[in-house]
């Protein structure tokens, strides 16, 4: 770690030494498996196949960093066409069947580049040299191979444009303009030909336009307006293109539902799809070449599907069959729709990819991800829900260690960030590496946890650090209360609102923790507001309604940041900050420290100056969790 500096005098050399004491216990103790065997680089992983069905590819490791590899399906060698060894490769697909296309940032400053390759490694290009510009992907254009379309902050750092990209050349056509940011275009959708013609537009701050064009030559006509917590999110065109849409909604209701939209009208049309009465249902299935719907997904405990085509069924019905208690995910299929990737997992693994050919019947398995830990050592994540003081049921997730009584245990508190986010069930090393190491594990998807409803989601809104932080403190208490916990040894943990939460608890609770770790964490709400990302500013009236405007609820927003508490932080904390972080920016964890730094307080500090949001390298990902163990033993 160099000798840096960082904003309000903060010195990063006396916390090195104490790092590196934390990082000696975890490494001292006789584990079976190292914090590397739970989050070294997977030897192949995300497994995608070619249009024309010869090939599949995958990420692998060269030189540490994430590359894309080739290999013939029926032969054994595989071909590495990228060289990337600053940064690893963020995702990729097939844009035809000779040519890939991939993203990657620099430095964790999530201004993701496309660059494209063919599969025998050559004619390697950057398509959007663009310094300072963000690309998003709007429509791979399957059945136009040289071209896909694309979203850049090109314009304006603040808002999004739509281009046509020569995925072999780089040049490109704006399609649309997106000029006026008190009324900012926020996504754009194709139809199944490829023409843009869905816009949704904000307006006045908290309201969404949704926008539609009969055809390109035809400017966008507004259909209907809803305030931001209401929405209807169109999802595809019907397979003749007119101007019906099915959509998840929720217009009139509390759950989002699958629906028929008609753009006309700017109604409903006919009966719901699907809905269900506990959760939000917004992912819909489909064949591009039989054009029939497939399946609904939707996730309670668990991820569950609502099938809607009989072929669909059947595969999962067979690739169940003989995969018994794994989850089932049709990861990628060729053009014809009749060689599909297929992975699996579950809790307790990360499992294995297989191709499966829908002629032939045939499954064949490709590779294990992780297979140096054996599943069986690994613990379960169980499906958990209490009641928060308030009378609101809240769900989540309790790990316990293995082979260890369920009583008076030492247990990590694990709440997600977003906040507008929420935990699913599945592999998840990180809880894993705590269970492994004699932990118990609590998440829990409090108020505001996207997926249970508008009422639920609403409820957030501005309660950082009040009622939110009411939902976590009642699950420790729901922990002691059945006799896992032992109170006097709870951890809390947590990244990005996770982070915010953790600071929250030593500062709000000061005496239910007795050691956090911090980790790009929010710490001074008013600072936070300031310092997001250009392209979230359209947004930023909402952002105001949810978490709390820096005039209107001046009182509140200092009462919930945790730097202005400092004096009540009690508990051991470690900090931990990647200083390229576009989401939360470094001052927020500067502060905290700083400030306690000045009340003559330690506290260990890790900050990676080639690291966003999150570490990606693996070798700080190793640093970050041995210290973070290494803290959690010595004060548990």
């Amino acid at each position: 770690m160099e000798n840096k500096k960082l904003k309000g005098d903060v010195s990063l050399p006396s916390t090195e030494e104490e790092i590196k004491k934390l990082i000696d216990i975890e490494e001292n103790r006789n584990w079976k498996y190292s914090v590397e065997d739970f989050f070294k680089n997977p030897d192949k992983s995300s497994y995608q196949i070619s249009p024309d069905g010869k090939y599949f590819s995958y990420l692998a490791p060269f030189e540490r960093r994430k590359n894309i590899f080739i290999q013939k399906i029926g032969e054994e060698k595989a071909l590495r066409i990228t060289d990337e060894t600053e940064r690893d490769i963020n995702g990729y697909f097939w844009a035809n069947k000779n040519r890939l296309v991939y993203v990657k940032d620099n430095g964790g400053d999530e201004n993701f580049l496309l660059y494209a390759v063919d599969k025998d490694g050559r004619n390697s290009k950057n398509l959007t040299p663009f310094e300072g510009v963000r690309i998003e992907i709007i429509d791979d254009l399957e059945n136009i191979e040289d071209e896909m379309i694309i979203g850049m902050n090109k314009n304006n750092p603040m808002l999004f444009e739509p281009y046509r990209i020569n995925i072999n050349t780089g040049e490109f056509v704006q399609l649309a303009e997106n000029i006026n940011p008190m009324e900012p275009i926020s996504s754009w959708m194709t139809d199944h030909d490829g023409k843009l013609r869905i816009a949704i537009k904000m307006v006045g701050g908290t309201n969404t336009t949704l926008m539609y064009r009969e055809t390109e030559n035809e400017p966008f006509r507004d259909v209907i307006t809803t305030d931001f917590k209401e929405q209807i999110s169109p999802l595809i065109f019907d397979f003749d293109n007119s101007d019906i849409v099915y959509a998840s909604s929720n217009l009139n209701r509390d759950k989002t539902a699958i629906v028929k939209f008609d753009l006309k009208s700017g109604k409903e049309k006919g009966a719901v799809l699907f809905e269900h009465p506990e959760v939000d249902v917004s992912n819909l299935g489909y064949s591009k070449k039989r054009k029939v719907l497939t399946a609904i997904s939707y996730v309670t405990d668990k991820k569950h599907y609502y099938f809607l085509d009989t072929e669909i069924e059947n595969i999962f019905k067979r690739l169940k069959n003989e995969l018994g208690h794994y989850e089932i995910v049709l990861a990628d299929h060729d053009k014809q729709e009749s060689k599909f990737i297929v992975r699996t997992y579950s809790d307790r693994s990360l499992g294995a990819y297989y191709i499966y050919d829908s002629e032939t019947g045939i499954l064949e398995k490709i590779t294990d991800v992780s297979p140096w830990i054996n599943e069986n050592d690994m613990a379960e994540q169980k499906p958990v829900k209490y009641i928060s003081r308030d009378g609101l049921t809240i769900n989540g997730y309790l790990t316990l260690p293995k082979n260890i009584k369920p009583e008076k245990l030492p247990v990590v508190i694990n709440p997600h960030g977003g906040p507008w986010h929420r935990d699913v069930w599945g592999y998840n090393q990180e809880i894993q590496l705590l269970a492994n190491r004699g932990f118990a594990v609590l998440q829990m998807n409090f108020r505001g946890s996207t997926g249970y409803g508008r009422k639920f989601w609403e409820a957030s809104f501005k309660q950082w650090g009040k009622k939110m932080q009411d939902d976590i403190t009642d699950g420790v208490n729901w922990l002691i209360d059945k006799g896992i916990a032992d109170p006097e040894r709870i951890a809390i943990y947590g990244a990005s609102y996770g982070g915010y939460a953790t600071l929250a608890g030593v500062t709000f609770t000061p005496d239910l923790y007795c050691a956090a770790v911090d980790y790009v964490g929010v710490s001074n709400l008013f600072t936070f507001l300031q310092t997001i990302p250009p392209y979230w500013k359209p947004y930023l009236d909402m952002m105001y309604e949810m978490v709390g405007h820096p005039e209107k609820d001046k009182e509140y927003l200092r009462e919930a940041s945790p730097v202005f508490h400092v004096d009540k932080i009690k508990t051991p904390l470690y900090v931990v900050q990647g200083a390229n972080d576009p989401r939360v920016n470094i001052d927020e964890s500067d502060q905290i420290v700083r400030t306690l730094k000045q009340k003559n307080v330690d506290v260990p500090y890790l900050v990676k100056y080639d690291e966003g949001h999150g570490f990606r390298k693996e070798e700080n990902r190793f640093e970050f969790y041995k210290s973070m163990i290494g803290f959690l033993l010595k004060h548990l």
